[in-house]
């Protein structure tokens, strides 16, 4: 009988794990080499390979801090990737040859923060269920504002107002890879300003991502009188589109520049995925909500869905003996 192993991941495993992304029920292009490792020196990879005999049937992206290992910390979500055709049963045991394997590594514990459910090929709760019976805890929950495309929504009379003003104002919007203008001109001072913080990828990095994965990243400047006033790039999947930045200059609310981009996205550019991902509006871990920013999704249509990120101990791994009867 073929038993499962478990290994981390190296350079030789390129192609095998990225050919597995590509046919996965639950993967995006973040999982993809290219891009987890664009920033690989700012973590220690421990990405694991899950194997039935020779095949490959799981895989987790994965960083490693001391005696603790995290789904990527360098990715929006994570948790372990599925072959299209794995049954509950597989799944249970994966889980618990992988943990088995990362507390023989002295890894004390494991962190998940899940995908949410919209990026799915397929139905894919099976690891909700395993952390359920190995008692991990739930320590967070992000809301994220999510506008189903394939069902009919209302945009709010303010919303709309605003979008009509970006008409009136003959506001421009490019499709263009030209990050740097964004950064520099909008995105940096803003989150200087608002927040004392800086976007997690710097312009460049931008650039080297777009071009390895350019139907993924596409990125809009919004120009008034040939000046830009706004922008936004998008990360984009089979089913999702995502803003991954955004942000307009203090005469956003006057132009109506975001809202007649945002409007323009969902109604024309991404009209025919799935869904679209205004992300979480969430501070303090998840556990409180940022109403004027909440306000403004909803406003668009948006209803809320969870991401759950789960910690658990490695040596609970004997709690998933014999729940097959």
């Amino acid at each position: 009988m073929k038993n499962y192993t478990v290994r981390t991941y190296n350079s030789d495993d390129f192609a095998l794990w990225n050919d597995f992304i590509h046919s996965a029920k639950n993967a995006t292009f973040l999982f993809h080499r290219d891009f987890m490792e664009y920033h690989s020196d700012r973590f220690l990879d421990y990405s694991l390979m899950i194997f039935y005999g020779e095949d490959l049937v799981s895989i987790l992206p994965a960083n490693r801090v001391e005696d603790m290992v995290f789904s990527h910390q360098g990715l929006t979500y994570g948790g372990f990737v599925f072959q299209s055709a794995i049954k509950l049963g597989q799944v249970l045991n994966i889980v618990k040859d992988a943990l088995s394997y990362l507390s023989k590594n002295e890894i004390k514990t494991l962190t998940l923060k899940l995908l949410p459910n919209i990026y799915n090929a397929f139905f894919s709760d099976e690891i909700e269920y395993a952390m359920f019976l190995t008692d991990a805890k739930l320590f967070r929950r992000d809301c994220l504002s999510v506008l189903d495309l394939t069902k009919d929504f209302t945009i709010s009379k303010t919303r709309r107002e605003s979008i009509n003003r970006g008409k009136k104002k003959e506001l421009e919007i490019r499709e263009e890879p030209i990050f740097k203008l964004f950064w520099d001109e909008i995105l940096i001072p803003n989150l200087d300003k608002k927040h004392k913080a800086k976007p997690v990828h710097s312009a460049e990095e931008m650039v080297l991502l777009h071009r390895k994965f350019p139907n993924n990243i596409r990125h809009f400047n919004v120009y008034h009188n040939d000046k830009i006033v706004a922008g936004t790039t998008i990360f984009v999947t089979d089913t999702v589109a995502h803003p991954q930045y955004i942000s307009g200059n203090s005469q956003k609310n006057e132009l109506g520049s975001i809202d007649y981009l945002y409007h323009h996205l969902i109604a024309e550019v991404f009209k025919d995925k799935h869904y679209f991902d205004f992300g979480p509006s969430h501070e303090n871990n998840g556990k409180q909500i940022n109403q004027g920013i909440l306000f403004w999704k909803e406003s668009f249509g948006a209803k809320t869905i969870v991401q759950d990120w789960y910690e658990v101990e490695t040596g609970s791994f004997s709690k998933l003996d014999n729940i097959l009867i």
